[in-house]
Protein backbone atom coordinates (compact mmCIF):
# COMPACT_ATOMS: atom_id res chain seq x y z
CA UNK A 1 0.00 0.00 0.00
CA UNK A 2 2.91 2.37 0.68
CA UNK A 3 4.28 1.81 -2.83
CA UNK A 4 0.77 2.33 -4.19
CA UNK A 5 0.44 5.72 -2.46
CA UNK A 6 3.94 6.80 -3.46
CA UNK A 7 3.20 6.09 -7.13
CA UNK A 8 -0.01 8.09 -6.92
CA UNK A 9 1.75 11.04 -5.25
CA UNK A 10 4.41 11.00 -7.96
CA UNK A 11 1.68 10.89 -10.59
CA UNK A 12 -0.03 13.88 -8.94
CA UNK A 13 3.18 15.93 -8.98
CA UNK A 14 3.88 15.16 -12.65
CA UNK A 15 0.27 15.92 -13.58
CA UNK A 16 0.36 19.20 -11.65
CA UNK A 17 3.58 20.40 -13.30
CA UNK A 18 2.60 19.35 -16.81
CA UNK A 19 -0.94 20.75 -16.66
CA UNK A 20 -0.07 24.14 -15.19
CA UNK A 21 2.97 24.59 -17.43
CA UNK A 22 1.01 23.67 -20.54
CA UNK A 23 -1.77 26.10 -19.59
CA UNK A 24 0.74 28.91 -19.12
CA UNK A 25 2.57 28.19 -22.37
CA UNK A 26 -0.61 27.89 -24.46
CA UNK A 27 -2.00 31.10 -23.02
CA UNK A 28 1.24 32.88 -23.84
CA UNK A 29 1.26 31.49 -27.40
CA UNK A 30 -2.38 32.42 -28.07
CA UNK A 31 -2.97 35.57 -30.16
CA UNK A 32 -3.02 38.75 -28.08
CA UNK A 33 -2.14 39.17 -24.42
CA UNK A 34 -3.43 40.74 -21.24
CA UNK A 35 -2.51 44.27 -22.37
CA UNK A 36 -5.51 44.18 -24.73
CA UNK A 37 -7.67 44.65 -21.62
CA UNK A 38 -6.14 48.10 -21.09
CA UNK A 39 -8.19 49.50 -23.93
CA UNK A 40 -7.32 51.59 -26.99
CA UNK A 41 -6.50 54.68 -24.92
CA UNK A 42 -3.66 53.03 -22.99
CA UNK A 43 -0.33 54.74 -23.36
CA UNK A 44 2.85 52.99 -24.43
CA UNK A 45 4.20 53.39 -20.88
CA UNK A 46 1.16 51.63 -19.39
CA UNK A 47 1.44 48.79 -21.89
CA UNK A 48 5.17 48.33 -21.25
CA UNK A 49 4.67 48.42 -17.47
CA UNK A 50 1.92 45.79 -17.66
CA UNK A 51 4.00 43.53 -19.87
CA UNK A 52 6.93 43.83 -17.45
CA UNK A 53 4.70 43.10 -14.44
CA UNK A 54 3.52 39.82 -15.96
CA UNK A 55 6.91 38.92 -17.48
CA UNK A 56 5.56 39.23 -21.01
CA UNK A 57 8.64 41.21 -22.00
CA UNK A 58 10.72 38.04 -21.58
CA UNK A 59 10.96 35.07 -23.90
CA UNK A 60 8.73 32.07 -23.35
CA UNK A 61 11.21 29.88 -21.52
CA UNK A 62 12.45 32.70 -19.28
CA UNK A 63 8.90 33.55 -18.24
CA UNK A 64 8.12 29.91 -17.47
CA UNK A 65 11.32 29.54 -15.42
CA UNK A 66 10.52 32.64 -13.36
CA UNK A 67 6.95 31.47 -12.77
CA UNK A 68 8.04 27.93 -11.85
CA UNK A 69 10.61 29.25 -9.39
CA UNK A 70 7.98 31.35 -7.64
CA UNK A 71 5.41 28.55 -7.75
CA UNK A 72 7.75 26.28 -5.78
CA UNK A 73 7.48 28.90 -3.00
CA UNK A 74 3.66 28.89 -3.46
CA UNK A 75 3.74 32.30 -5.13
CA UNK A 76 1.68 31.92 -8.30
CA UNK A 77 1.86 35.55 -9.39
CA UNK A 78 -0.76 38.27 -9.62
CA UNK A 79 -4.03 38.43 -11.49
CA UNK A 80 -4.50 41.29 -13.94
CA UNK A 81 -8.27 40.81 -13.93
CA UNK A 82 -8.62 41.15 -10.15
CA UNK A 83 -5.36 42.99 -9.35
CA UNK A 84 -4.68 40.53 -6.53
CA UNK A 85 -2.48 37.48 -5.93
CA UNK A 86 -3.99 34.50 -7.70
CA UNK A 87 -3.51 32.07 -4.79
CA UNK A 88 -6.41 33.30 -2.59
CA UNK A 89 -8.64 33.72 -5.64
CA UNK A 90 -8.11 30.15 -6.78
CA UNK A 91 -8.47 28.70 -3.28
CA UNK A 92 -11.78 30.47 -2.76
CA UNK A 93 -13.13 29.36 -6.14
CA UNK A 94 -11.88 25.81 -5.53
CA UNK A 95 -13.74 25.71 -2.22
CA UNK A 96 -16.96 26.80 -3.93
CA UNK A 97 -16.50 24.15 -6.61
CA UNK A 98 -15.78 21.50 -3.99
CA UNK A 99 -19.06 22.26 -2.20
CA UNK A 100 -21.04 22.08 -5.42
CA UNK A 101 -19.25 18.99 -6.71
CA UNK A 102 -19.53 16.98 -3.49
CA UNK A 103 -23.27 17.66 -3.19
CA UNK A 104 -23.77 16.76 -6.86
CA UNK A 105 -21.67 13.62 -6.41
CA UNK A 106 -23.70 12.54 -3.39
CA UNK A 107 -26.97 13.04 -5.28
CA UNK A 108 -25.68 11.20 -8.36
CA UNK A 109 -24.27 8.31 -6.32
CA UNK A 110 -27.39 7.70 -4.27
CA UNK A 111 -29.82 8.07 -7.17
CA UNK A 112 -27.69 6.26 -9.75
CA UNK A 113 -26.82 3.25 -7.60
CA UNK A 114 -30.34 2.85 -6.19
CA UNK A 115 -31.96 2.99 -9.63
CA UNK A 116 -29.26 0.74 -11.08
CA UNK A 117 -29.91 -1.92 -8.45
CA UNK A 118 -33.63 -1.81 -9.19
CA UNK A 119 -33.30 -1.96 -12.97
CA UNK A 120 -30.43 -4.46 -12.97
CA UNK A 121 -32.12 -6.93 -10.64
CA UNK A 122 -35.46 -6.77 -12.44
CA UNK A 123 -34.47 -7.17 -16.07
CA UNK A 124 -37.43 -7.47 -18.45
CA UNK A 125 -39.93 -5.83 -16.10
CA UNK A 126 -41.72 -2.55 -16.78
CA UNK A 127 -39.90 -0.69 -14.01
CA UNK A 128 -36.50 -1.67 -15.42
CA UNK A 129 -37.55 -0.49 -18.89
CA UNK A 130 -38.82 2.82 -17.52
CA UNK A 131 -35.68 3.48 -15.47
CA UNK A 132 -33.46 2.57 -18.42
CA UNK A 133 -35.34 4.94 -20.71
CA UNK A 134 -35.05 7.85 -18.28
CA UNK A 135 -31.34 7.16 -17.81
CA UNK A 136 -30.80 7.07 -21.57
CA UNK A 137 -32.35 10.52 -21.85
CA UNK A 138 -30.22 11.77 -18.95
CA UNK A 139 -27.01 10.51 -20.53
CA UNK A 140 -27.94 11.99 -23.91
CA UNK A 141 -28.80 15.50 -22.71
CA UNK A 142 -25.81 17.89 -22.74
CA UNK A 143 -25.15 19.74 -19.46
CA UNK A 144 -25.90 23.03 -21.24
CA UNK A 145 -29.47 21.96 -22.03
CA UNK A 146 -30.02 20.61 -18.52
CA UNK A 147 -28.68 23.78 -16.90
CA UNK A 148 -30.70 26.11 -19.12
CA UNK A 149 -33.87 24.08 -18.55
CA UNK A 150 -33.49 24.15 -14.78
CA UNK A 151 -32.68 27.89 -14.78
CA UNK A 152 -35.77 28.51 -16.93
CA UNK A 153 -38.00 26.51 -14.57
CA UNK A 154 -36.54 28.26 -11.51
CA UNK A 155 -37.01 31.71 -13.06
CA UNK A 156 -40.61 31.03 -14.10
CA UNK A 157 -41.78 29.29 -10.93
CA UNK A 158 -39.67 30.98 -8.24
CA UNK A 159 -39.17 27.65 -6.52
CA UNK A 160 -35.40 28.12 -6.39
CA UNK A 161 -32.99 30.98 -7.06
CA UNK A 162 -32.09 30.93 -10.77
CA UNK A 163 -28.40 31.56 -10.19
CA UNK A 164 -25.58 32.63 -7.94
CA UNK A 165 -24.20 31.18 -4.73
CA UNK A 166 -25.87 33.57 -2.28
CA UNK A 167 -27.85 36.77 -2.16
CA UNK A 168 -25.78 38.33 0.63
CA UNK A 169 -22.44 38.11 2.38
CA UNK A 170 -21.61 36.56 5.74
CA UNK A 171 -20.45 39.93 7.09
CA UNK A 172 -23.85 41.47 6.34
CA UNK A 173 -26.24 38.82 7.66
CA UNK A 174 -24.10 36.54 9.84
CA UNK A 175 -22.70 33.08 9.19
CA UNK A 176 -25.87 31.12 10.00
CA UNK A 177 -28.10 33.14 7.69
CA UNK A 178 -25.43 33.10 4.98
CA UNK A 179 -25.04 29.29 5.13
CA UNK A 180 -28.82 28.90 4.87
CA UNK A 181 -28.77 31.23 1.87
CA UNK A 182 -26.04 29.15 0.21
CA UNK A 183 -28.04 25.98 0.90
CA UNK A 184 -31.03 27.62 -0.78
CA UNK A 185 -28.97 28.40 -3.91
CA UNK A 186 -27.26 24.99 -4.01
CA UNK A 187 -29.99 22.61 -5.32
CA UNK A 188 -30.28 24.03 -8.86
CA UNK A 189 -26.60 23.83 -9.96
CA UNK A 190 -26.01 20.58 -8.05
CA UNK A 191 -28.99 18.89 -9.73
CA UNK A 192 -27.87 20.16 -13.13
CA UNK A 193 -24.42 18.71 -12.48
CA UNK A 194 -25.70 15.46 -10.96
CA UNK A 195 -28.31 14.42 -13.55
CA UNK A 196 -26.01 13.12 -16.35
CA UNK A 197 -23.67 11.50 -13.81
CA UNK A 198 -26.57 9.77 -12.06
CA UNK A 199 -27.75 8.47 -15.42
CA UNK A 200 -24.28 7.13 -16.21
CA UNK A 201 -24.01 5.49 -12.77
CA UNK A 202 -27.42 3.87 -13.28
CA UNK A 203 -26.36 2.39 -16.63
CA UNK A 204 -23.14 0.98 -15.18
CA UNK A 205 -24.77 -0.34 -12.03
CA UNK A 206 -27.68 -1.87 -13.95
CA UNK A 207 -25.43 -3.73 -16.39
CA UNK A 208 -23.12 -4.95 -13.65
CA UNK A 209 -26.02 -6.01 -11.42
CA UNK A 210 -27.69 -7.97 -14.21
CA UNK A 211 -24.43 -9.91 -14.62
CA UNK A 212 -23.91 -10.36 -10.88
CA UNK A 213 -27.31 -11.94 -10.25
CA UNK A 214 -26.39 -14.70 -12.71
CA UNK A 215 -23.19 -15.64 -10.90
CA UNK A 216 -23.14 -19.19 -9.44
CA UNK A 217 -22.77 -18.05 -5.82
CA UNK A 218 -25.84 -15.81 -6.19
CA UNK A 219 -27.86 -18.63 -7.74
CA UNK A 220 -26.72 -20.88 -4.89
CA UNK A 221 -27.88 -18.30 -2.33
CA UNK A 222 -31.30 -18.23 -3.98
CA UNK A 223 -31.43 -22.03 -3.92
CA UNK A 224 -30.67 -22.01 -0.17
CA UNK A 225 -33.75 -19.88 0.39
CA UNK A 226 -31.97 -16.61 1.17
CA UNK A 227 -34.51 -13.74 1.06
CA UNK A 228 -34.42 -11.82 -2.25
CA UNK A 229 -33.48 -8.57 -0.47
CA UNK A 230 -30.43 -10.20 1.11
CA UNK A 231 -29.47 -11.89 -2.15
CA UNK A 232 -29.36 -8.53 -3.91
CA UNK A 233 -27.78 -6.34 -1.21
CA UNK A 234 -25.42 -8.80 0.50
CA UNK A 235 -24.35 -11.07 -2.34
CA UNK A 236 -24.83 -9.48 -5.78
CA UNK A 237 -24.41 -5.77 -5.06
CA UNK A 238 -20.85 -5.78 -3.59
CA UNK A 239 -19.60 -7.68 -6.64
CA UNK A 240 -21.41 -5.36 -9.04
CA UNK A 241 -19.64 -2.28 -7.64
CA UNK A 242 -16.30 -2.97 -9.35
CA UNK A 243 -17.06 -1.29 -12.71
CA UNK A 244 -18.48 1.71 -10.87
CA UNK A 245 -15.40 2.04 -8.69
CA UNK A 246 -13.20 1.92 -11.78
CA UNK A 247 -14.71 5.16 -13.15
CA UNK A 248 -15.64 6.81 -9.85
CA UNK A 249 -12.28 8.49 -9.41
CA UNK A 250 -12.38 10.03 -12.88
CA UNK A 251 -15.87 11.35 -12.18
CA UNK A 252 -14.73 12.88 -8.88
CA UNK A 253 -11.77 14.50 -10.58
CA UNK A 254 -13.89 15.89 -13.40
CA UNK A 255 -16.47 17.28 -10.98
CA UNK A 256 -13.93 18.88 -8.66
CA UNK A 257 -11.98 20.31 -11.57
CA UNK A 258 -15.01 22.44 -12.24
CA UNK A 259 -17.81 22.32 -14.76
CA UNK A 260 -17.45 25.31 -17.06
CA UNK A 261 -20.98 25.10 -18.44
CA UNK A 262 -22.95 24.53 -15.24
CA UNK A 263 -20.99 27.10 -13.24
CA UNK A 264 -21.27 29.70 -15.99
CA UNK A 265 -24.98 29.21 -16.70
CA UNK A 266 -25.93 29.18 -13.02
CA UNK A 267 -23.43 31.94 -12.07
CA UNK A 268 -21.77 29.70 -9.48
CA UNK A 269 -18.40 31.28 -8.53
CA UNK A 270 -16.30 28.14 -8.87
CA UNK A 271 -13.00 27.18 -10.46
CA UNK A 272 -14.57 26.53 -13.86
CA UNK A 273 -16.11 29.98 -14.10
CA UNK A 274 -12.91 31.61 -12.85
CA UNK A 275 -10.91 29.72 -15.47
CA UNK A 276 -13.29 30.92 -18.18
CA UNK A 277 -12.95 34.55 -17.09
CA UNK A 278 -9.16 34.20 -16.92
CA UNK A 279 -9.00 32.74 -20.44
CA UNK A 280 -11.12 35.54 -21.86
CA UNK A 281 -8.86 38.17 -20.30
CA UNK A 282 -5.63 36.29 -21.18
CA UNK A 283 -4.84 36.51 -17.45
CA UNK A 284 -1.88 34.19 -17.84
CA UNK A 285 -0.97 33.48 -14.21
CA UNK A 286 -4.60 33.05 -13.17
CA UNK A 287 -5.06 30.55 -16.01
CA UNK A 288 -2.00 28.58 -14.88
CA UNK A 289 -3.14 28.53 -11.24
CA UNK A 290 -6.67 27.39 -12.16
CA UNK A 291 -5.20 24.61 -14.30
CA UNK A 292 -2.93 23.58 -11.42
CA UNK A 293 -5.88 23.38 -9.04
CA UNK A 294 -7.81 21.33 -11.57
CA UNK A 295 -4.88 18.92 -11.80
CA UNK A 296 -4.80 18.60 -7.99
CA UNK A 297 -8.50 17.76 -7.96
CA UNK A 298 -8.08 15.24 -10.78
CA UNK A 299 -5.21 13.54 -8.96
CA UNK A 300 -7.23 13.36 -5.73
CA UNK A 301 -10.19 11.94 -7.61
CA UNK A 302 -8.03 9.32 -9.31
CA UNK A 303 -6.50 8.32 -5.97
CA UNK A 304 -9.96 8.01 -4.42
CA UNK A 305 -11.13 5.81 -7.27
CA UNK A 306 -8.05 3.60 -7.01
CA UNK A 307 -8.59 3.14 -3.28
CA UNK A 308 -12.25 2.28 -3.80
CA UNK A 309 -11.33 -0.21 -6.50
CA UNK A 310 -8.68 -1.77 -4.25
CA UNK A 311 -11.23 -2.07 -1.44
CA UNK A 312 -13.80 -3.75 -3.69
CA UNK A 313 -11.42 -6.04 -5.60
CA UNK A 314 -8.71 -7.94 -3.69
CA UNK A 315 -6.90 -8.68 -6.95
CA UNK A 316 -5.93 -5.00 -7.20
CA UNK A 317 -4.29 -5.10 -3.76
CA UNK A 318 -2.54 -8.37 -4.60
CA UNK A 319 -1.23 -6.95 -7.86
CA UNK A 320 0.13 -3.90 -6.00
CA UNK A 321 1.89 -6.10 -3.49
Amino acid sequence: MVHFLLRRVLFAIVLLVCTSSTALLLTRLAPGDVTAQLGPTASRGEIDATRARFDLDRNLFAQWALWAGRAVRLDFGDSFLYNRPVGPLVLRAAGNTAVLALVALALATVAGIALGIVSGSRQGRAIATAVGGVSLVGVSLPPLITSLLLVFVAARTGWLPPGGMSSSTASDVGWTAWLLDVAWHLPLPSIALALPIAAMFERLQSQSMSEAVQQPFVVAAIARGVPPRDVILRHAWPVSLRPLCAVYGLVIGALLSGSFIVEYVTAWPGIGRLMYEALRARDIYLVAACAAMGAVFLALGTLTGDLLLAASDPRVREGDA
